[in-house]
């Protein structure tokens, strides 16, 4: 029996855990995937927004704004890369002023700090590549970037070090109300708990309407990216937003915390929740759509393409609490776009509204930071020799385009919640991530893996599940 279950170990759930693991309870998360940011948080924008498109008043504008006042000491607790960089509105015509101004209004009145309207001479001044044709822009110098995989495995690893129990691979298929709070069927097992934390994404309104007569509906929105090689990472160095419309911010184009260069997303509504597919008319509408605010993007140097599902709630707003008719049942629903900026937030609402429905009480030894994988890079030459004279493996480069050693790799399937999949290691050192998209270094990650798990190579997968990567009939020689 535990005090709260959290389903979804995405950048929301994972928030929510490492919030309640500072209180005396019985915690555990419950992933239906092989690891931790396997939903939208791993495709996404990687965009901390400012927080000047969501209406005021809103539930969305009150956690945009207050998680990216957060988000600058959360990454120096846990250790994962943020930048302030700011980012740019841009507007093409007078006629589009209202629009911009509007924005500027709405940003004011929720709160964000530093806004201005720049003119077309200093936006180019700004931004050289901007195209020629902007009429202004509205500048937002809190906003930022992050590495998603980062912030939402950071988040994770302190909840597990904190003592919440992580349960993968482990999907819900039913919840039934009890007298004493929820039983959870999954596929490994029934679980017992007072209350449930919806932290399911494009799959939150299945289990709120599991529960509650006041159905909710979500709706997968597609969103197609193109990401671009590191030499063409200072193209922009800010990030270019077009005039937001009822579909969101637009397309966008933005440095990453790594050096790449981001462009993307479409919006296109789709009804499969797994429809993670790109497609040529989705990323013909990036490259269209970017062009009209950044000149001469260099599309020659597209390492990939990918794509990634928002989960829209038909009210456009995040819905954050406990039903109205399912006492003990709290949603974290419809957290899309600034679904990431907010998670900081969210998960403090969402641990606020537990600890008084249980009224839980504060440990007296939670653990508020943690260290992430070691980079050999941000040491001296000293100190470099030193870690390899100590541990041979950091002088073993295994991913020849990002310089990943194999300490890196041991350091990300040992920790906590280590790595068990080739993605799983991507996502945690960046093997795989470079020029050649890991068409050289997989086969020894993939050697490396086995021999941590203790498995054969045909065990080995891309990314959990069915993906094995390696087939042949005499599995020991493999």
């Amino acid at each position: 029996m535990y005090d709260v279950i959290i389903i979804g170990a995405g950048v929301s759930g994972a928030a929510a855990a490492r919030e309640l693991s500072r209180y005396q309870a019985r915690a555990c998360v419950l992933e239906k995937e092989e690891d931790v940011c396997c939903g939208t948080s791993k495709a996404n924008s990687a965009i901390v927004h400012a927080g000047y498109d969501a209406e005021p008043g809103s539930l969305m504008a009150e956690m945009n704004v207050r998680g990216n006042e957060m988000m600058e000491q959360m990454a120096e607790d846990l250790d994962f890369p943020f930048q302030r960089i700011g980012s740019l509105v841009i507007c093409l015509g007078e006629e589009d002023m209202p629009g911009l101004q509007k924005l500027y209004d709405k940003g004011v009145a929720n709160g964000v700090k530093g806004l201005r309207i720049l003119e077309r001479e200093e936006v180019l001044k700004m931004e050289p590549n901007v195209t020629d044709e902007v009429y202004a822009a509205l500048y937002a110098p809190t906003a930022g970037i992050v590495c998603p995989f980062s912030l939402n495995i950071a988040l994770a690893e302190n909840a597990c070090e904190n003592g919440v129990e992580f349960r993968f691979n482990t999907a819900v298929r039913n919840i039934i109300k009890t007298d004493g709070g929820f039983e959870l069927q999954t596929s490994r097992g029934v679980f017992r708990t007072r209350c449930v934390v919806n932290a399911a994404g494009v799959y939150a309104d299945e289990f709120h309407n599991m529960v509650s007569e006041k159905k909710i509906h979500i709706t997968p929105r597609r969103g197609d990216y193109f990401l671009l090689d590191k030499s063409a990472g200072s193209h922009v160095s800010r990030t270019i937003f077009s005039l937001p419309t009822k579909y969101g911010k637009g397309v966008l184009v933005t440095p990453t915390v790594h050096g790449n260069l981001l462009v993307g997303p479409t919006a296109i509504d789709i009804e499969d929740k797994e429809g993670t597919n790109t497609t040529r008319e989705g990323l013909d509408q990036v490259i269209s759509k970017a062009g009209q605010n950044v000149k001469n993007l260099p599309m020659r140097q597209v390492i990939t393409s990918f794509a990634g599902l928002r989960a829209h709630e038909d009210g456009s707003e995040f819905l954050i609490g406990e039903a109205e008719d399912a006492e003990g049942f709290i949603d974290c629903a419809g957290i899309e776009s600034p679904g990431l900026t907010s998670c900081p937030a969210i998960g403090e609402r969402i641990a606020e509204i537990v600890k008084e429905k249980l009224n839980l009480k504060e440990k007296d030894d939670f653990i508020a930071t943690r260290k992430g994988i070691l980079d050999p890079d941000t040491l001296t030459k000293e100190e470099r020799a030193e870690l390899i004279r100590r541990e041979p493996a950091y002088g073993n480069i295994i991913c020849r385009c990002e310089m990943i050693t194999e300490g890196e790799i041991l350091d990300a399937i040992r920790r906590p919640l280590g790595a068990k999949s080739l993605d799983g290691v991507k996502r945690r050192t960046r093997a795989g991530m470079g020029r050649c998209q890991s068409g050289f270094c997989s086969p020894r990650t993939m050697e490396i893996l086995a021999r941590e798990l203790g498995v054969s190579m045909s065990e080995i997968t891309k990314t959990g599940g069915k993906s094995r990567l390696v087939a042949g009939t005499n599995k020991d020689t493999l």
